[in-house]
């Protein structure tokens, strides 16, 4: 977890991992290589990523939305739509009941759960979450960190998360 005050920079330095923002100086590595020596489109497309405002395409379904990456990837249809109700079940939401919602119909809990699910949609190794429970009620939150720890023990992936609360960084981070 990057935990620092607003205007800290950890959101900047969540941008320097999947090249959103290039470094003028220093290093950095995902998975041993430098991400310079990496096409961007590339690692982004094997970054996770989860933003506080979810990001959902307003015009896109649930189940379109979650298999945006793979999509974008030319995966079959059939192994997309696998993957899509795999990852809904996943995050709490069944595919039978929210594949075919539109995200204003769901509740800020069910949109970041969908933000969660469309990150780890072509099951990336890192996974890079931006504030994503900051502007969740303290109930919604305490609830998505109980899954987010039973997400992450079951897919051991390499998650980096910022966020300004302290509390949250001791309760979901390992370092």
């Amino acid at each position: 977890a990057l935990v620092g005050r607003s205007g800290a920079g950890k959101s900047t330095a969540l941008k320097l991992v999947n090249r959103m923002l290039v470094s003028d100086r220093g290093r950095v590595s995902v998975a041993g290589r430098n991400v310079l020596e990496l096409d961007p489109i590339a690692l982004r497309r094997q970054t996770g990523y989860v933003l506080q405002e979810v990001g959902l395409f307003p015009h896109m379904t649930v189940a379109r939305n979650v298999a945006v990456v793979p999509t974008l990837l030319e995966w079959p249809t059939d192994r997309i739509e696998a993957r899509v109700a795999e990852l809904l079940n996943l995050v709490g939401l069944p595919a039978s009941d929210y594949a075919t919602r539109w995200p204003h119909e769901l509740s800020g809990g069910q949109r970041q759960r969908v933000g969660v699910a469309r990150a780890l949609a072509a099951d990336p190794p890192v996974l890079l979450m931006d504030e994503p429970f900051g502007a969740l009620d303290p109930v919604t939150r305490v609830e998505l960190h109980a899954e987010f720890r039973g997400i992450q023990s079951r897919l051991r992936k390499t998650i980096v998360l910022v966020t300004h609360d302290m509390q949250e960084a001791c309760a979901l981070a390992t370092r």
